[in-house]
């Protein structure tokens, strides 16, 4: 591996999506991510598809070692791999790794330099603090779950693990900060962030309002509450856009190329503040121009005219999209048993950093010898260790 981070030494006891989606962009820059499962796989190894999905996207180009960490010899490795790492992640239930005498406080007492970084559902401080917490807890207690959907409806989950996804990259940008301080100063540090602080913040633009104006948000579907048009949706002959268009140039713009250029003088209309009063008088002006167009004229019309507009498109319409395509996002990798698939690589592009590796998600325990034997373990002691179930290999 080439890149910024070649050299460097993760340790990662994570599972599911936070932790495994941060050490990934670590593997990315260069970084060798040394994956610890249980002997019988982390949880992502048994939920099926959902499971395999996860276990692909997150864990390219890792090692894997399986070590049953309630057995003292289990441990003893998991000490050895972790005093030859410069940074050790994790986000097992709060206390887990303590009960294992590899939380924190003894890592780092032990090796002062080392990068100790934690994930959790609720944080490490409040009362919440044992509880177990995945994606769709942090949505709902965040106040996602509170703004989407439609106004006379219930709320609605994001409908993808959004919170986790931005955790693993607000994760790994900590991450990152904590080791620029180690290369400068040779200390260690301890870096902690949760789900649900993650998904408080994603929403900074409605926390900035409600903390201006004491007004809580509210469900209203599509579109936004403050500014008309804006992400509001266009049915077409054959599918459908989204559209903003609020200010007075652009609002003045797309009622000209609609053909409705009275619309933009429409004292209902006429400014931004009346639009969002007047929005159900509106987008009936606004869709009826639209339903008479394809997808494609609507983008068409709009887009090369500086209105800002998007195709609402289906996954199999996003896997052909050349933009997507030309990012290069989609990578074909092989996994441990020489079969080829489509993934998913990291979202950003360094001129110093070769495209993703085409190495897949790491099969259970695959690189537990290769890992044991690097520390000094010999066959016979690798032999008996995976006879008493301490260690799974491949």
């Amino acid at each position: 591996m080439t890149g910024p981070l070649a050299g460097v030494r993760v340790v990662d006891f994570g599972q599911f999506i936070a932790a495994p989606a941060a050490t990934q962009i670590l593997v990315d820059l260069g970084a060798d991510v040394i994956k610890v499962e249980p002997v019988h796989g982390e949880s992502s190894r048994l939920i099926g598809t959902y499971g395999e999905a996860i276990l692909r996207n997150y864990n390219r180009n890792k090692r894997c070692i399986a070590l049953d960490l309630k057995d003292d010899r289990g441990q003893q490795i998991a000490r050895d791999l972790i005093a030859s790492a410069d940074i050790v992640v994790q986000n097992l239930r709060p206390g887990v790794m303590e009960s294992f005498g590899l939380g924190a406080e003894d890592v780092r007492t032990a090796h002062p330099s080392i990068i100790y970084a934690t994930v959790s559902g609720f944080g490490l401080q409040g009362p919440s603090k044992y509880r177990p917490g995945l994606d769709i807890a942090a949505q709902a207690e965040s106040g996602i779950m509170w703004v989407t959907g439609e106004a006379d409806g219930e709320p609605q989950r994001v409908g993808f693990p959004a919170v986790d996804a931005a955790a693993g990259h607000v994760f790994a940008q900590a991450i990152l900060g904590a080791y620029i301080r180690r290369l400068r100063t040779g200390d260690g540090d301890t870096v902690e962030t949760s789900l649900l602080e993650v998904a408080v913040h994603l929403q900074g633009p409605n926390w900035g309002e409600y903390l201006l104006t004491g007004n809580e948000p509210m469900r209203k579907g599509n579109g936004q509450p403050t500014v008309a048009p804006a992400a509001d949706v266009m049915p077409t002959r054959d599918g459908a856009i989204v559209v903003s268009a609020y200010s007075v140039v652009h609002f003045a713009r797309l009622c000209a190329l609609l053909g409705r250029p009275e619309l933009a003088s429409d004292p209902r209309f006429a400014t931004n503040e009346s639009r969002v009063r007047h929005r159900p008088a509106l987008l009936p002006e606004l869709r009826a121009e639209f339903a008479e167009m394809t997808s494609d004229d609507a983008m068409a019309l709009l887009t090369p005219n500086g209105v800002v507009a998007g195709r609402i498109s289906s996954y199999g319409e996003v896997r052909k999209n050349p933009d997507v395509e030309a990012t290069g996002i989609f990578i074909d990798v092989t996994d441990p048993d020489g079969v080829e698939h489509t993934t998913l690589g990291s979202p950003w592009h360094l001129g110093s950093v070769p495209r993703f590796s085409t190495a897949g998600a790491p099969a259970l325990g695959q690189h537990t010898t290769e890992v044991l034997t690097e520390f000094g373990y010999a066959t016979s002691t690798i032999d008996a260790l995976t006879d008493a179930g301490v260690v799974h290999c491949r």
